[in-house]
């Protein structure tokens, strides 16, 4: 998927504050296969995110999101490593204690981590040493850096995150995207997977996120096995391939592939990123989207909340805004809507965007994801 600027420090650890949110009361969309995704596993409840700030104001800004929304209360946090060194994909990021101490408030909260599979992560590798990198990483030569970042995880508290490992692989533009050898890429997640879960005490989650549709590869041929995944994510913005949401469900490798596919392989699904893009304040798109998730039920899912994906951060899609808006507060999945107990009755949306934080948000995303070529 394109869309994402780059980080002005080079380290990119974004945020997403997610909630339950159940969704309801949106004209009914042409039927498609549903609740494929939930893999045998009906859980009921799905952790909802905005991508609100990449560091440790996105845990302050989570309450703010929250009263927006009608006092959801917010059951996830979401963030990402910085992939410019081995040091901070090892974890080296203060941010990590304060995503830590968030999630330890609540047994019931969920963490998400994205992970790079190597450093240099967005430095234009070109395909022939990325691919020397993967073999090097198949053969052992990086496993002391997720074992150092399991170790970290779990010392602060977090042994249960669920990590979003080599996010996007199937694009043309990380470094440690599978095109230029799948076999090693495949047996380098294994690798990463086996270092991690063999520090003491670890309950790790894997979710294996490609984007949507074919990219750059089809993202079937990078699946490395189920023994080393736990959880079939995607990301998927508002632009082709799919210009029509029905496209975006149907297409090769598309939202409807996701779902059978995990179904198939006994896993739950996630939407780590998602939102709005090329076709601009699309309340249709927001519509069927939410509609999509409250029938199949992820684990979690996470818009991305800054311009032009966004709906709070970002003003340029005020109709969009009100539809993501209405829909958590008609049903949160539990027949009632969580309070927080220390906060006054939310004002008029208005009255808590954070128009001063517009600028910052737009020019700066800190997620830091290249685009694939033009179609």
């Amino acid at each position: 998927m394109s869309r994402r600027g780059r980080w002005l420090a080079g380290a990119c650890t974004s945020t997403v504050a997610a909630g339950l949110l159940f969704i309801g009361g949106a004209p009914a969309p042409p039927v498609y296969k549903g609740s494929a995704g939930s893999g045998g596993n009906t859980g009921s409840d799905v952790a909802v995110g905005a991508y609100l700030h990449y560091g440790s104001p996105g845990v302050e800004r989570m309450r703010e999101f929250s009263r927006w929304l009608g006092r959801t209360e917010l059951r996830a946090g979401h963030t990402y490593l910085p992939g410019d060194t081995w040091s901070n994909i090892e974890g080296a990021p203060d941010s990590l204690r304060s995503w830590a101490q968030w999630r330890r408030a609540k047994a019931d909260r969920l963490f998400v981590l994205n992970v790079p599979m190597l450093e240099r992560n967005e430095a234009n590798v070109p395909d022939g040493e990325a691919a020397e990198l993967l073999r090097a990483g198949a053969r052992g030569a990086y496993d002391h850096h997720f074992r150092r970042l399991a170790e970290r995880l779990v010392a602060l508290g977090v042994p249960d995150t669920v990590v979003v490992l080599g996010w996007e692989m199937n694009g043309f533009n990380y470094t440690h995207r599978c095109r230029p050898d799948p076999e090693s890429w495949k047996k380098y997640w294994r690798r990463i997977v086996a270092a991690m879960r063999s520090v003491e005490r670890q309950r790790f989650r894997f979710d294996f996120a490609p984007n949507r549709g074919g990219d750059a590869i089809a993202w079937t041929r990078c699946y490395p096995g189920d023994d080393v995944v736990d959880i079939i994510g995607m990301d998927t913005y508002d632009q082709p391939p799919g210009d029509t949401f029905d496209e975006q469900i149907t297409q090769p490798y598309g939202l409807q592939q996701q779902a059978d596919f995990a179904k198939a392989h006994g896993k739950r699904i996630s939407y780590p990123e998602w939102g709005l893009f090329r076709n601009g304040d699309n309340p249709e798109y927001m519509r069927r989207m939410l509609q999509w998730i409250s029938d199949h039920k992820p684990l979690y899912h996470s818009i991305t909340d800054y311009c032009p994906h966004g709906v709070w951060q970002c003003d340029q899609n005020p109709r969009s805004a009100q539809v993501f808006r209405e829909f958590p507060s008609t049903n949160h999945g539990s027949g009632r809507r969580p309070r927080l107990a220390d906060q006054p009755v939310a004002p008029a949306p208005a009255a808590i965007r954070p128009p001063a934080r517009q600028a910052a948000v737009r020019t700066a995303p800190p997620r830091c994801r290249a685009s694939h070529p033009p179609r």
